[in-house]
């Protein structure tokens, strides 16, 4: 089978076979397929698309590239629980522990394999790298055995899982043409399946702070993972969350870990509380169904709000952070996190209410201070970032504190003055009263 047929196929417009599918992969792997080549197809199929099969058979074939972890001989079920990305999006780490502290009696398992982030701020990794002494590469011996203990495990992700989703990737980052809905369907599900969860919950982001910009789009990526997750035998549930203005209070690592304590103390910010007790309740639900138990008589909600209030969830996390190395006093101490040396602030300059809290600038504000990287390899600064004081909605007077950016030294603060121009153009004030933006917009098991 020539790779210039399948090219020349998909630029015609015309449905790929499954052996076709298979073949661009092996040759991609095999390096048969030069990078132009690859390039080429992929920009065909950003025009002319993919049907589900197609998306389906290309998933498949990215999940068989590599190894894939099995935890079918672990009593209870696997899940795992993936975001699209955005500003200040923490819930992942928050999910762990709670999860682990409602699941027991159904034998609940997180298995969570995560990346270091690009853009804005760090990723799950970087983030969970700002506990100290905390380990996020563990062998999959490791991974599998902490699991089986404790019901959660988090490593970094390893470059033998789905290699062919890393390599079209890589390809697609440069060559405009990461927004195609079936190539994401596909780099997200192979990820998952060959992570080796059982029941798979994904968080769909849309807005100014997500990749998808409309929650058209965001529902239209929704329905192609779950069809592509029933094709190829796994059960994936969709939430469709917003991303206008950030979620929580906190963006950067340091100060997203110390938000996730005030959440596991029953303490953390409104938005972020309820969008946990969404995705863990689903999950909860999912996983009780597996295995077979009905009827509690206490809600699915109302068991993973417990658990932020009644020190269950923060005994899991302190539990999850001692198992991989991290220090956990911390729990107790913010201060024995990362901490920035100075802050400058944003104030409101006139009296109002809150209409726009932009994602994105506030974003690029962290990002200037040091809290992202443009490429993998980057260091980055685990201390700084932007802790906002108010949300949309809020009424403000002239004067009042907005955020704080917080700021390392002064002499490796990458861009201390594009900072805290982003974070004051991140705020609009209307004499109005204004309503805050959705977080939610639909869930489909």
């Amino acid at each position: 089978m020539k790779l210039l047929d399948i090219i020349d196929k998909k630029r015609r417009g015309m449905t790929h076979s499954a052996e076709e599918i298979n073949a661009l992969i092996q040759m991609a792997c095999s390096g048969k397929a030069k990078d132009y080549q690859l390039s080429a197809w992929l920009m065909a199929v950003c025009i002319n698309g993919l049907n589900l099969d197609e998306t389906a058979w290309l998933t498949q074939a990215m999940v068989e590239s590599g190894k894939q972890l099995d935890f079918s001989h672990l009593k209870g079920v696997v899940v795992d629980k993936h975001s699209t990305g955005g500003v200040g999006d923490k819930a992942t780490i928050a999910l762990l522990p709670l999860l682990a502290a409602v699941g027991e009696k159904a034998g609940i398992k997180v298995a969570k394999l995560s990346g270091r982030g690009l853009g804005f701020t760090g990723g799950t990794i970087d983030k969970l790298e700002a506990i100290p002494g905390f380990e996020t590469a563990l062998s999959n011996e490791r991974f599998t055995e902490q699991l089986s203990q404790i019901g959660m495990a988090l490593s970094s992700q390893t470059p033998d899982l789905a290699p062919a989703d890393s390599l079209l990737y890589a390809l697609r980052d440069v060559t405009a043409t990461v927004d195609s809905i079936p190539l994401i369907a596909a780099s997200v599900v192979s990820k998952k399946i060959a992570a080796g969860a059982q029941i798979i919950l994904l968080d769909i982001k849309y807005g100014a702070g997500a990749f998808m910009k409309t929650v058209e789009e965001a529902r239209e990526l929704a329905a192609t993972c779950r069809e592509v997750g029933k094709r190829l035998g796994r059960r994936i549930s969709t939430v469709i969350s917003g991303m206008e203005q950030p979620l929580g209070l906190a963006v950067g690592n340091a100060l997203e870990i110390a938000e996730i304590v005030d959440l596991l103390n029953g303490k953390g910010p409104q938005d972020l509380e309820d969008l946990c007790v969404v995705l863990g309740a689903t999950l909860l639900r999912q996983s009780e169904e597996a295995v077979g138990i009905a009827n509690e008589a206490t809600s699915a909600e109302e068991r993973v709000k417990q658990a932020m209030r009644d020190g269950s969830a923060m005994a899991s996390f302190r539990e999850w952070i001692v198992a991989q190395k991290g220090d956990a006093a911390f729990l107790d101490d913010l201060k024995k996190l990362p901490q920035a040396k100075r802050t400058a602030v944003v104030k409101a300059d006139k009296a109002g209410y809150l209409e726009r809290v932009d994602a994105m600038s506030v974003a690029r504000a962290a990002k200037l201070a040091g809290a992202g990287r443009e490429e993998k390899s980057a260091s980055i600064l685990l201390s700084v970032g932007v802790k906002l004081n108010k949300k949309v909605g809020d009424a403000v007077e002239a004067g009042e504190l907005l955020a704080e950016l917080y700021l390392d030294d002064a002499a490796i603060t990458p861009d201390e003055t594009g900072a805290l121009d982003a974070l004051y153009a991140a705020f609009s004030i209307s004499p109005q009263p204004v309503e805050p933006p959705a977080l939610l917009d639909e869930i489909c098991l």
